[in-house]
């Protein structure tokens, strides 16, 4: 690995400006770019991507479609109980969890790709480099 005094310089200069900005009060996020530089970002331009909760999916899209199997999930197994109820052995009772599961997993997974896709675009519309992936210790 080669040592690039510029991009040190232009990092010390972030964490400066990193420092003096969470003095000030401001929510902000350090974290590596996709170059490998330091950006500090914040809180509503990460979204998901970097840290949280270390995603494998790193698209606002891809949590999209992992969001529509948990709701399709959710859709077939209600139907599944419901329409075990018609039957003589009783009700799917196990079914609940499957219920349960889908739900809370489409609803939170949701709730993250709509929160990647704000942060892209406030991203694209400030001209912010994108976050790579790791967390870098302040």
């Amino acid at each position: 690995m080669n040592f690039d005094r510029d991009r040190e310089r232009r990092n010390d200069e972030v964490y400066a400006e990193h420092k003096a900005a969470l003095a000030r009060g401001e929510k902000r996020v350090l974290r590596r770019t996709n170059t490998g530089e330091l950006h500090s970002y914040p809180g509503d331009e990460i979204g998901f991507s970097p840290g949280r909760g270390q995603a494998q999916v790193r698209t606002w899209w891809g949590m999209g479609i992992v969001s529509a199997f948990l709701g399709l999930m959710f859709l077939g197994s209600s139907v599944l109980f419901l329409a075990s109820f018609g039957h003589t052995a009783g009700p799917e009772w196990g079914a609940l969890f499957a219920i349960a599961l889908g739900g809370f997993g489409a609803w939170y997974t949701f709730g993250l790709a709509r929160d990647e896709y704000r942060a892209k675009k406030l991203r694209k519309e400030r001209q912010a480099p994108e976050p790579g992936a790791g967390h870098v210790s302040e």
